[in-house]
């Protein structure tokens, strides 16, 4: 493929995706499912084991937590384990395109916390957030939505630029394979025969064409490097299982 033709794909792509309102009105529909601890999300794997394992993670890491930020925080899962751990009682910024999600999360939220719980309805990289003011970021089935390497870029600089020196960030989330075979074989094949036994064949197409019109995955070597890059370190990979993975960095 010709570097022209490679842009034209691209551009695309870009115009195919589902707008910010499209991705918002889905969301809208269905805060009882994202409102389960015990389930999670059945199309992601581990999805409760890896809110386990962040959240002990962040309990230990901070037992002093004072704030929180949860961008794309659905019904507010993580920030109700997490608050079930810690001792102390943070200020919890919840950050969703959803209103419906961010008032069951604040619900949810409010009730295990003395700490403010504020709400901003949006996209995070355009919210009006205090540079150097989070102990902790959490970034759990969001930063998929990202689109160009611009964008990516953009929103791991400003992740950077709120965290306080010593914060860290945490994010969970759906990634491709760098190689296209390994893709085919991992996404595709192993994770496309996951979502079958779950349910069957039609549901294994309906999430590939959400994901296909929805997200923009990047790989989790992509991400660690862009991490580095914007100036994180000590980064670590938490978990991988096929085409998800969690993972760390601090500033």
């Amino acid at each position: 493929m010709t570097n022209r033709a490679f842009e034209l794909t691209n551009i695309y792509l870009a115009m195919s995706k589902a707008t910010l309102q499209e991705i918002e009105t889905r969301f809208d529909k269905d805060v009882e499912r994202f409102s389960n601890l015990e389930t999670g999300q059945a199309t992601t794997l581990d999805a409760v084991w890896n809110m386990e394992l962040i959240t002990d993670a962040i309990s230990s890491l901070y037992p002093n937590l004072e704030q929180v930020l949860d961008i794309g925080c659905g019904a507010g899962n993580y920030d109700v384990k997490l608050l079930q751990k810690v001792r102390s009682n943070p200020d919890v910024t919840l950050v969703d395109l959803s209103l419906p999600m961010l008032e069951r999360a604040k619900e949810r939220v409010g009730v295990l916390t003395t700490g403010a719980v504020h709400l901003i309805k949006g996209d995070f990289r355009q919210a009006d957030l205090s540079e150097e003011k989070f102990d902790v970021i959490i970034a759990t089935a969001v930063l998929h939505h990202l689109r160009d390497d611009q964008d990516w870029e953009t929103a791991f600089r400003k992740l950077f630029k709120l965290l306080k020196s010593g914060g860290s960030v945490w994010i969970f989330d759906l990634i491709e394979q760098n190689s296209v075979p390994l893709q085919q074989l991992i996404y595709r094949e192993k994770y496309g025969a996951y979502l079958t036994k779950l349910q069957n064949e039609a549901y294994c197409d309906h999430v590939f064409a959400y994901v296909e019109h929805e997200d923009t995955p990047r790989s989790l070597v992509y991400q660690l490097e862009l991490l580095a890059k914007v100036g994180f370190k000590d980064i670590d990979i938490l978990h991988k299982n096929l085409c998800f993975a969690s993972f760390v960095a601090f500033k």
